[in-house]
């Protein structure tokens, strides 16, 4: 379910384009990284380009916006044009703030990881609130519609074109690193959002049954089910209420049995995505 675009959101968006745009400017930039994204394009065009590189920035944000609303239409969502506008805002601000800048550790390998952990926490928070920083998300999405390639495939198509373009301004170690960096990087993407996405699905068996699911409903306003569940040894019949929780709510809930009923059986597993209602509280 698509989350609303709301205060809350806007503000996740404010902090996943800081850390995003941080990232570029004070790590990926003073290393020469020319990773598989916009920005990585933009390192490469400016030794041609005499214009900054937020103005850069901006100019091909706004082309492909352009793109995306003609050839895309409705698929384009407002929460995109926002994020596309933030990055070169950011990066304008960070070149008059502090317009010299140098490696952060002096060894690429190193840049590299900070970079990969500061980046891909900030593209999380965005996809966690059904967004994204633009930029090659828009080429992507034309590419799949189009041509027939997997949003991912044409992610990572577009990111080692432009990653091979490092070649023309710098070394060829440059380009390997970069080529490496952009495998990498989808990686721990997918680590970061995972752990978004991760919830619990706790399965009871209680004589208080249905004080645990008043609990769940009332009290953590989840939903639950019930089931009719028969022991294998006594054929005993029982009742057993499913649920799946976040992890915070998950805590509360294993409190709250321990009080209730100490001898109720508990099993409890991993989900990592839930689709439908699920994220629509009670």
């Amino acid at each position: 379910m698509k989350k609303e675009f709301n205060l809350k959101s806007f503000l996740t968006m404010l902090a996943g384009m800081f850390l995003i745009s941080a990232a570029v400017y004070y790590i990926m930039m003073p290393a020469n990284l020319v990773l598989g994204s916009l920005s990585g394009l933009v390192l490469v065009l400016v030794n041609f380009i005499p214009l900054k590189v937020s103005t850069l920035t901006f100019i091909l944000n706004a082309v492909l916006l352009v793109c995306g609303y003609i050839f895309i239409g409705k698929e384009f969502g407002a929460k995109t044009v926002v994020t596309s506008l933030l990055l070169p805002v950011y990066l304008w601000i960070f070149e008059i703030v502090t317009p010299d800048v140098s490696s952060l550790s002096g060894n690429t390998v190193i840049d590299l990881a900070c970079f990969m952990v500061v980046i891909s926490m900030g593209q999380a928070l965005l996809f966690n609130m059904n967004a994204s920083s633009g930029g090659l998300d828009v080429v992507a999405k034309l590419l799949n519609k189009y041509l027939g390639f997997k949003i991912g495939e044409s992610l990572t198509i577009a990111g080692f074109i432009i990653a091979c373009t490092s070649i023309f301004v710098y070394d060829r170690e440059t380009m390997v690193v970069s080529l490496i960096g952009t495998y990498i990087y989808g990686l721990v993407l997918d680590r970061y959002c995972d752990g978004f996405r991760i919830r619990k699905k706790v399965c009871i068996l209680s004589v208080k049954y249905q004080e645990i699911q008043e609990y769940i409903v009332r009290e953590l306003h989840r939903g639950a089910t019930l089931y009719h569940a028969y022991g294998g040894m006594g054929l005993t019949e029982r009742m057993e209420v499913v649920t799946i929780l976040e992890k915070s709510e998950y805590g509360k809930l294993l409190a709250y049995i321990h009080q209730a009923d100490p001898a109720a059986f508990v099993t409890v597993s991993t989900v990592n995505e839930v689709i439908g209602e699920w994220n629509r509280r009670r």
